[in-house]
């Protein structure tokens, strides 16, 4: 199967209980079909400069805002197909630049600015990532995603993650997905993803169950939890 290298689409994210999850997709269930990699396990590395730039911009909610991420499905071997993003949000609308190379290239990219190719995506993505001072590893994130498509229009995509967790420490893919908690085991985040406007059938059901838009950053609500903590740790004890 072809790997997608650019995207541009409208993205929504949803919190829903896990029983919400389950009527919802009964109700859509003669619509959607299974991504075909079924369930997987989504290890990101997220970039940020010394003083997280990038993520305090993104948590303002500005017009414009931009994240850089190693990507996996699962933890990597050194073969492993992994993917370098830079993603991209204007104005609602996501915009989205992949690379696709295996772990081994990743990490000679990353420590020794090794580029693995001379494409026009990887440059993209070097003038990024050197654009940005002190730029290296800060958060690895991990959630668990099922993943769906419409049956008519492959680019309507409908995500549930559940059981997101991050980390500051081992910032290596190759490490594990494990993690701190920071969503409830009772919740998930669903995201539709399309190009065009959403089929009937999907906006009747998110009206009919009373199901709204919400926001929900990972990298954000997780950098936010290590920042409450510093504030509340002096002298060797926390402090209320």
């Amino acid at each position: 199967m072809k790997i997608q290298t650019v995207f541009e689409r409208t993205e929504k994210k949803y919190i829903l209980t896990l029983s919400q999850r389950r009527e919802f997709l009964r109700r859509i269930s003669q619509y959607i079909k299974p991504d075909e990699y079924g369930e997987s396990t989504v290890c990101s590395l997220y970039f940020d400069t010394d003083d997280y730039r990038l993520i305090r911009c993104s948590m303002e909610k500005p017009v414009y805002k931009e994240k850089l991420r190693l990507r996996s499905y699962s933890t990597p071997k050194s073969d492993s197909n992994v993917f370098l993003e830079l993603k991209k949000k204007y104005n609602g609308v996501v915009y989205k630049r992949r690379k696709t190379m295996n772990y081994t290239q990743a990490m000679n990219y990353i420590n020794k600015g090794v580029k693995p190719d001379d494409s026009q995506i990887m440059r993209e993505l070097d003038w990024a990532m050197k654009y940005y001072k002190s730029l290296a590893p800060r958060m690895f994130i991990a959630y668990d995603r099922t993943a769906f498509y419409s049956k008519t229009d492959h680019e309507l995509r409908i995500t549930f993650d559940r059981n997101v967790r991050f980390r500051t420490d081992n910032l290596d893919l190759a490490k594990g997905h494990y993690g701190e908690r920071i969503l409830e085991a009772n919740l998930c985040i669903m995201e539709i993803k399309a190009l065009s406007a959403m089929p009937l059938w999907l906006t009747e059901t998110l009206a009919d169950m009373g199901v709204f838009p919400g926001t929900f950053s990972k990298y954000g609500t997780a950098y936010q939890l290590t920042e409450e903590r510093k504030h509340h740790y002096k002298g060797g004890q926390y402090c209320a």
